[in-house]
């Protein structure tokens, strides 16, 4: 059994920082491409970052230059270091990973439970 849990998310003025961490936990073999991705109320989920297993990153035009993603191999940790905020920033924020456990060593997709970020104007 595997799980994600968040944290980080909260209130914040426009122009603030936030930083999202989601730690992995369980019989994990080795983990894969991790990512944030964020679902505003009546919109899609978009894709705001994704890191390889060797640490390649990719971020979303709209954070590009704001939002910065990173991981910790050794403690299966991915973060989302959010700058300059705005308002149309605010989401719900789920981080995912693809990890490889003890017991087969396939890689599935697993999600957080996900965190609310909110920007005020």
């Amino acid at each position: 059994q595997v799980q994600l849990v968040e944290s980080g998310g909260g209130l914040v003025q426009a122009g603030g920082s936030l930083r999202l961490s989601c730690a992995a936990s369980g019989r994990i073999l080795s983990t894969n491409a991790m990512g944030w991705y964020r679902q505003a109320p009546g919109k899609q989920r978009e894709l705001v970052a994704t890191i390889t297993g060797d640490g390649t990153t990719k971020h979303a035009d709209s954070v590009k230059g704001r939002f910065t993603i990173s991981r910790d191999n050794a403690k299966n940790t991915v973060s989302l270091q959010m700058n300059s905020l705005k308002p149309e920033d605010t989401a719900v924020y789920y981080c995912n990973a693809l990890i490889a456990t003890y017991y087969s060593s396939t890689y599935t997709s697993h999600w957080g439970q996900g965190t609310q970020v909110t920007v005020s104007s």
